[in-house]
């Protein structure tokens, strides 16, 4: 019994080391296995070169794929397209102030929508626009009693600010002006108020062009004048005043006459 347990020992301890030999070489063996895996998978997917040609040839595919895209899309109109951009401006020659017009409104929406829409009201006009610029708020405040009888002494405040901003025209032709003031009126936006200063540059002796302008009008306005009414002219008054004294009208009038021609 004392021969046989040193062989049993010996035994032991060589399967485990060939156990764990075995073990050891099974794993490098996958291990190895999986690193040339994706080595030949890294070479497949791998990004081949391209010559200057081709990558070239490339470009040009795709330009011209992304240009027939966009022929293939219908554009909008310029006036459309304008819409979601800046209004555009007139380029000034001499700075010469023509009009002032001062837009008030207590929405702050409102006073931008309408600003924008004179700003591009004026470029089509060819008026040369400034602005908007933002002016001081207009703030007013109020106090009165909330209630009668019981609630009398409570108060209650209330305010109210008002927003504006300046458009300036320079260089602009007086009866330009007055179009686009026509039009920006004929078009106005609820909740907006508007305020115009104009200025108009006449020569020396402006006076005496007045006088003469004055005359023209009148007998320009005679004429219209005439229609205006019942009695157009002065024979229409002396055929009434006829008609009036005649004896079929003095009968209807029990004799009466209510005018005579002496």
């Amino acid at each position: 019994m004392a021969s046989i347990a040193p062989l049993r020992s010996h035994w032991a301890a060589a399967s485990r080391s060939k156990y764990v030999a075995g073990s050891a070489i099974t794993n490098r063996i996958a291990v190895s296995r999986f690193h040339a895996a994706s080595l030949s998978r890294g070479k497949d997917n791998a990004p081949k070169a391209e010559t200057p040609s081709a990558a070239a040839t490339n470009v040009t595919l795709k330009s011209s794929e992304s240009s027939t895209a966009e022929s293939e899309i219908p554009r909008l109109p310029r006036n459309v397209q304008a819409i979601y951009l800046k209004p555009l401006r007139r380029d000034v020659e001499y700075g010469v102030p023509s009009c002032d017009l001062q837009l008030r409104s207590y929405s702050v929406r409102n006073l931008e929508f309408f600003a924008d829409f004179a700003l591009r009201a004026a470029y089509y006009l060819k008026l040369p626009a400034f602005g908007p610029v933002p002016l001081p708020r207009i703030t007013e405040r109020w106090t009165v009693p909330k209630s009668n009888f019981v609630n009398k002494k409570s108060q209650e405040n209330f305010e109210r600010i008002t927003l504006r901003r300046l458009i300036q025209i320079k260089d602009g032709h007086p009866e330009t002006v007055e179009l686009w003031l026509a039009f920006l009126k004929k078009h106005a936006y609820y909740g907006i108020g508007m305020k115009a200063n104009v200025w108009e540059y006449n020569e020396l002796g402006v006076g005496k062009t007045m006088d003469v302008s004055l005359e023209n009008l009148k007998n320009v306005m005679e004429p219209k004048w005439a229609h205006f009414g019942r009695n157009r002219n002065l024979e229409t008054s002396e055929k009434v005043l006829e008609l009036m004294n005649s004896e079929k009208y003095r009968l209807a009038a029990t004799g009466n006459a209510p005018m005579t021609n002496k």
